[in-house]
């Protein structure tokens, strides 16, 4: 089996979402080097158009070909519902998606009702009533209950994620889930796992399936099923177990989302952030 290149893998979100994926990434294959791009200047894109949306994931990835990437991670199911398509299109290299895990969450309901928590922009686009639709013919036994988490992704960024207004927001969106009988919530934006103990607080003893780890195995898949680490002779992690994040690059405040990934991480980068000239924030 041929080794993995020892080129980092480039990873986006709008946000801090996506360093979810980063960390399933680290947890599979820790020595796999990664740089991550962050949209702040234009997040959230949950309430932006299709065509915004296209606009920015284009830009973004483009901007982390330009670092030599031996793959594209769009870390953003609302990037990903709304531009995968086009990105793998004209991306010289793999490019892997997130959405959210419906048919592992139907496959592990016992009761057949699975609550879908995610942004407007996702439950309305056409690729997830296309999932939805596949997963639900082959498991017609199974309900999908859905909400959109208002605030959920304004509360990661601003990192206020154990405070009275937080957990508030979080029961409002997952009460209606439980009181129409959800047994698995599906988490289907990638910052909802950074919520993860506020949901298991409202609703605990609940199945919950993120979409980090499925990434993790369909990068290492694409890449030819090793790390980096066996291609560069390189180290396992960093010292402090950091995800060996090579580069931060943010449309916004750099500096202040650097502070924040250490938050989200719960270590120090590898390297500090690389403030980018700000991208304009009214389209690429």
């Amino acid at each position: 089996m041929p080794a993995a290149s020892a080129a980092p893998i480039g990873v986006f979100d709008s946000g801090a979402g996506g360093l979810s994926v980063v960390a399933a990434i680290h947890a599979a294959s820790p020595a796999q080097p990664m740089v991550y791009f962050a949209d702040t200047a234009y997040a959230p894109y949950g309430t932006r158009s299709d065509q915004e949306i296209l606009a920015r994931t284009r830009l973004c990835c483009s901007r982390l070909l330009e670092h030599g990437v031996s793959a594209l991670v769009v870390a953003c199911n609302t990037a990903t519902a709304n531009a995968i398509d086009d990105v793998r299109a004209w991306a010289p290299v793999p490019v892997i998606g997130v959405e959210p895990g419906l048919k592992p969450a139907a496959a592990a309901t016992r009761n057949g009702v699975v609550g879908v928590l995610a942004t407007r922009a996702t439950l309305a686009s056409q690729r997830y009533r296309d999932l939805l639709n596949r997963v639900g013919s082959q498991m017609p036994q199974v309900r999908f209950v859905e909400h959109a988490a208002v605030g959920w992704v304004e509360l990661v960024e601003s990192g206020n994620l154990d405070t009275a207004h937080a957990r508030m927001l979080v029961r409002q969106a997952v009460q209606p889930l439980l009181d129409a009988g959800a047994d698995t919530l599906v988490l289907g934006c990638t910052h909802y796992p950074f919520l993860r103990p506020a949901i298991e607080a409202v609703a605990s003893g609940i199945h919950i399936v993120e979409t980090g780890p499925a990434v993790a195995r369909e990068l290492k898949r694409r890449m030819g099923g090793s790390s980096a680490a066996a291609a560069s002779g390189g180290e396992p992690t960093e010292a402090d177990g950091a995800p060996r994040l090579l580069r931060f690059e943010s449309s916004g405040d750099a500096q202040a989302f650097a502070a924040l990934a250490q938050q989200l991480l719960g270590a120090a980068p590898a390297a500090q952030p690389v403030a980018l000239a700000r991208l304009q924030a009214t389209g690429a």
